[in-house]
């Protein structure tokens, strides 16, 4: 029993606070159904940036989303804080009792002293600042060798709150209008639930990613085998380019829809798919929230943190780099990562046919 746990009987508003890319704000759901699970009773709110709002939206648990919208800075001082006073003004209207903060973002830290909840919980971190800021404070990578999930749910651990088996499942809900396109598209592709191949790529960050001609090639083989390939990236120049260079190098029909899904979109084209096959990406995390069999291919970033969560899968990593995982961008920086690129269409191959 934790000498200092919450009481989760006061609780009637508590704000999660997870400031990072999609991916990131994808894998804190758990932490929302745990709460809930613990205190029905409370409202629970998040604050993320604007572009990952649809990575919670529709959440169960969750009573409002706020955030914060990354061009603020760009809009003039005047602009910026006007939002953010907005912003503010709102939060403080909501009177949390709780505040979970689950990075060492020091907007965190402000928030803990402007919103003054009774119990804040955050990593711990050095510095009077941010240790005078929290009520409690949660192991930050004590061992990294824990999945992010897992992580997460150390902050609510910290008080008190024990989160049972049920409550670590990805949440994320497409909803009707993204089934309803997703199923129109592939209805113009004659392309029934389970009868393709989800073949995702790119990532924002190119040295994530497999070479083009390698993916072309797996295309192909599977293509061989008598099932679909639908291929997918965000519509950021850089990724558009390389689905444009497999295009080029595969032989077999393809369906590109890349450029054109939102992410709920990706979400129902994800769970619709027999096999979901790509990089260490949000996409990725999308489809093992959505419980599709996942063929995850990782060079720097590490697996057992930010592998596929709790659906089957596969991932292919070298073996020939002990160097990895060094969460570098790139070998040297070079923005090319060797144990990535070095990895043989065969093994993934193979990791595809175990899990059709």
């Amino acid at each position: 029993m934790v000498p200092d746990a919450i009481t989760p009987s006061n609780l009637r508003r508590a704000l999660v606070v997870k400031l990072r890319h999609h991916g990131d704000v994808l894998l804190s759901a758990p932490v929302f159904s745990t709460l809930n699970r613990i205190a029905p009773h409370c409202e629970i709110d998040a604050l993320v940036y604007g572009e990952t709002v649809p990575m919670l939206e529709g959440h169960p648990a969750i009573t409002q989303i706020h955030h914060i919208d990354r061009n603020w800075k760009h809009a003039g001082m005047g602009e910026q804080i006007s939002a953010e006073w907005r912003l503010l003004k709102t939060l403080r209207e909501r009177r949390y009792d709780l505040l979970v903060h689950l990075t060492e973002h020091r907007r965190g830290a402000w928030l803990a002293r402007l919103l003054g909840p009774r119990w804040s919980v955050a990593p711990r971190q050095d510095g009077k600042f941010w240790r005078k800021s929290f009520t409690h404070f949660s192991p930050w990578a004590s061992n990294p060798r824990r999945h992010t999930v897992e992580t997460n749910l150390d902050a609510l651990r910290r008080i008190g709150i024990q989160p049972i088996d049920e409550d670590k499942r990805v949440t994320l809900v497409p909803g009707a209008a993204a089934e309803a396109r997703v199923a129109e598209l592939l209805g113009q592709h004659g392309l029934g639930d389970r009868e393709f191949i989800h073949l995702h790529p790119a990532s924002r960050w190119l040295f994530k990613c497999w070479p083009a001609v390698k993916v072309a090639q797996l295309a192909d083989a599977l293509a061989a085998r008598g099932v679909a390939i639908v291929l997918t990236a965000a519509p950021e120049p850089k990724e558009i380019s390389l689905i444009g260079e497999v295009l080029a190098a595969v032989h077999a029909p393809v369906v590109d829809l890349a450029g054109r899904l939102s992410l709920k979109e990706l979400a129902a084209l994800a769970a619709r798919a027999r096999l979901f096959v790509g990089v260490d990406s949000a996409p990725m995390h999308i489809a093992a929230a959505m419980d599709t069999p996942t063929v995850a291919l990782f060079g720097p970033s590490g697996d057992i943190e930010w592998g596929p969560w709790r659906t089957a899968h596969r991932v292919i990593a070298s073996d020939a780099h002990p160097c990895r995982p060094c969460g570098q961008d790139g070998c040297g920086g070079g923005k090319v990562s060797e144990c990535l690129t070095t990895l043989p269409v065969e093994r993934v191959l193979a990791a595809c046919t175990e899990l059709l």
